[in-house]
């Protein structure tokens, strides 16, 4: 049901800025700007989206800062982006987008740490002769891009992705869907 209201209520705020006549309807890089807000604002890619998405997804420079900027600006190229909190989805969009799913949180909320680990067996009481060994883990928090991209309000993408486990026993991001 929330899905439903969600994809109505973006769909309203990105038809509300558009003319009403049929000769005016968007075209080119920004019909496709207006199709990538309204996917990327749900956590299902129907195939619909493919277009809009690989035109989205194709704006690739060599700083993330760069692509990000470039990725906002296709998105502002949508009318109703300027419209009542359009802004601030369009922005969580072009920063949480893409960098967000099971697969780069496993990435980028992966961390090492140092550990003397005695063998059980270990007696002694000269821990100083246990081995050192690097433990791997994944934080279960989200990166501030991610939290603001999944808990905007016009948005179901947090819903794709959830954390099981426990940090310091396996735990990790796993796709839902």
């Amino acid at each position: 049901m929330k899905k439903c209201l969600l994809a109505a209520a973006v769909a309203v705020a990105l038809m509300a800025a558009l003319p009403a006549q049929a000769d005016d309807l968007l075209t080119g890089d920004v019909r496709l700007a207006c199709e990538a807000t309204l996917c990327l604002s749900s956590g299902e890619r129907p195939s619909e989206c493919a277009p809009s998405l690989k035109r989205y997804f194709s704006i690739k420079h060599r700083k993330l800062s760069d692509t990000i900027k470039g990725r906002l600006n296709f998105l502002k190229l949508c009318p109703a982006s300027n419209e009542e909190n359009m802004p601030q989805l369009v922005d969580a969009i072009a920063h949480g987008a893409g960098r967000c799913d099971a697969k780069e949180l496993n990435r980028v909320m992966r961390y090492t740490v140092q550990v003397r680990q005695c063998p059980r067996y270990h007696y002694s009481r000269d821990r100083d002769s246990c081995p050192i060994v690097s433990k791997t883990y994944i934080r279960p928090s989200k990166p501030s891009y991610c939290k603001a991209y999944f808990e905007h309000g016009w948005t179901t993408a947090g819903d794709a992705v959830r954390y099981v486990g426990e940090e310091k026993n396996g735990g990790k991001w796993v796709d839902v869907r």
